[in-house]
């Protein structure tokens, strides 16, 4: 497992916790920077997919 994938995993459930202690506190502010860190992990997690992919297609 390619380690951007990983870390974008992990970025992402970081974001979640913190998006929804923001709207439990109704801190947008939180809520917003956890919205922006979830999608970010998203982004990293599919480019660590992408080279997972690479990766298993080259060794055919």
């Amino acid at each position: 497992m390619d380690k951007n994938r990983v870390e974008g995993l992990a970025k992402e459930s970081k974001g979640s916790v913190k998006e929804a202690i923001g709207k439990l506190t109704g801190n947008i502010a939180t809520e917003a920077e956890g919205k922006a860190e979830k999608t970010a992990g998203k982004a990293q997690a599919t480019i660590g997919k992408a080279k997972d992919a690479i990766k298993g297609a080259t060794k055919d």
